[in-house]
């Protein structure tokens, strides 16, 4: 014969110590997940400033890049172009990491904006000779230059940055 004790609805699950025991292990895993979120965001953060900062130390190294005359650039033949795209095309990478790590900071965006004027010169000729070339960036960034193009004037067939 069996002895009925009785029971209370939370019996039917475990002991207090297994529902405890459950609710930490719950608790940890929830904090593993939003530590690996802080370190993703960490890292894109560090990886945007290194990016930029690589940015900055090759403008300072080639100023006939970070401020060009592009009429120039041009005359001087193939390599001098080749390398010219070759920064603006380091220079739109380091942009669209940093706008997309710190989104919600302005700051970043407006050094980028400043940064892009002198070249967009440049972008407007390759936007027009090979389309294909910007669709190599994120669709934030060809907004970014499309728009930065239009509010400059800058349009062919001359791709000229006027006065604004």
């Amino acid at each position: 014969m069996t002895i009925s004790q009785p029971s209370f609805w939370w019996q039917r699950y475990g002991t207090l110590a297994q529902m405890a025991q459950a609710a930490v292990a719950l608790l940890g895993f929830v904090a593993i997940l939003i530590q690996i979120n802080e370190i993703r965001t960490n890292n894109r953060a560090s990886s945007a400033r290194a990016a930029f900062l690589g940015y900055t130390d090759l403008a300072f190294k080639n100023p006939r890049f970070a401020q060009p005359d592009y009429e120039k650039i041009k005359a001087a033949g193939r390599d001098e172009q080749v390398q010219y795209e070759s920064f603006v095309t380091y220079f739109l990478y380091s942009c669209e990491e940093a706008i997309s790590a710190f989104a919600g900071k302005r700051e970043w965006l407006a050094s980028c904006d400043y940064d892009l004027k002198p070249h967009l010169p440049f972008l407007c000729e390759k936007n027009v000779a090979q389309p294909a070339w910007l669709a190599t960036y994120g669709a934030e960034t060809q907004q970014w230059v499309k728009a930065s193009l239009k509010t400059a004037s800058v349009t062919p067939p001359d791709c000229k940055l006027g006065k604004t």
